[in-house]
């Protein structure tokens, strides 16, 4: 998705013949894709995922994707910068990630794509004094609605347990901090809680300690950039906080079963 005339919205209507898509990228804004027509095969992150229409995918900036394979499928694209998207949008975006491809009511689709035609008709409508305005408030609209429908998928907040409200906080923490902060202590200590405690709410919610989901957070970052990027496996260890580059090799083989260059080369193949 370009962000046109440097605005850092991109919206568009488009229908694909054939797959003439680059390999695995990440793109600069979070982007909204709703599956009108057709079916496709897509990667998120290092997971596959078949998805009909209609559907609707998002995908945070950080996340690196592909698309494997489709055929003839019309899709309504949105991508938004941060700086054009409401606060309290961007704040439940990160708390929803990742997430997985959600398969729309005929109800649900029928109301997001109205939403969304309104979007594409300001996006091309430049001569408009506020065409900036109305551009930037449509798609906030398209957003809420769409983040809307993953909610469904959530418990309120209000529902939640002293132990998901905890895991929740820490997720949300985690994913800010995890190239610098990697001891349990140190993110119990962020939430005022014991050490002891942060690891029976966190398990008890998720099935596995804080420590697992430390390590796999950076094991997941170290597998982006090494799919997404041509930086040396010693270089993307500085990055994520290692300064003890044979640790983060031993740690990320110990976790994934491969060298981080042997990972590289399997999925580059």
């Amino acid at each position: 998705m370009d962000h046109e005339d440097g605005c850092g919205i991109s919206v568009a209507r488009i229908n694909f013949k054939k797959n003439n898509f680059p390999d695995a990228h990440r793109d600069e804004g979070h982007t909204f894709h709703i599956l009108e027509k057709g079916t496709v095969d897509l990667e998120i992150d290092f997971k596959q995922y078949r998805i009909c229409a209609p559907s609707v995918i998002y995908m945070h900036p950080a996340q690196v994707h592909r698309i494997i394979h489709f055929e003839d499928i019309t899709i309504c694209s949105l991508s938004v910068k941060d700086e054009n998207l409401d606060p309290d949008s961007i704040r439940l975006l990160e708390d929803i990630t990742p997430t997985e491809p959600l398969v729309l009511t005929a109800e649900k689709s029928n109301t997001l794509f109205n939403v969304f035609e309104i979007c594409l008709n300001f996006s091309v409508q430049k001569n408009n004094k506020l065409h900036d305005v109305l551009l930037r408030h449509s798609c906030n609209t398209v957003v809420a609605f769409v983040i809307s429908q993953f909610l469904d998928q959530h418990k309120p907040e209000a529902a939640l347990s002293r132990s998901e409200t905890i895991t929740k906080a820490f997720r949300r923490l985690l994913e800010k901090n995890h190239r610098m902060t990697k001891s349990p202590g140190e993110y119990a200590d962020q939430l005022h809680i014991s050490t002891a405690y942060l690891n029976e709410c966190v398990k008890n919610t998720t099935g596995v300690p804080v420590s697992r989901h430390i390590r796999d957070r950076i094991i997941l970052e170290a597998k982006r950039r090494l799919y997404h990027t041509d930086r040396s496996v010693k270089e993307i260890a500085f990055e994520l906080g290692f300064d003890d580059y044979p640790y983060f090799s031993r740690l990320f083989k110990r976790a994934t079963g491969m060298s981080a260059l042997s990972f590289r080369n399997k999925n580059r193949d």
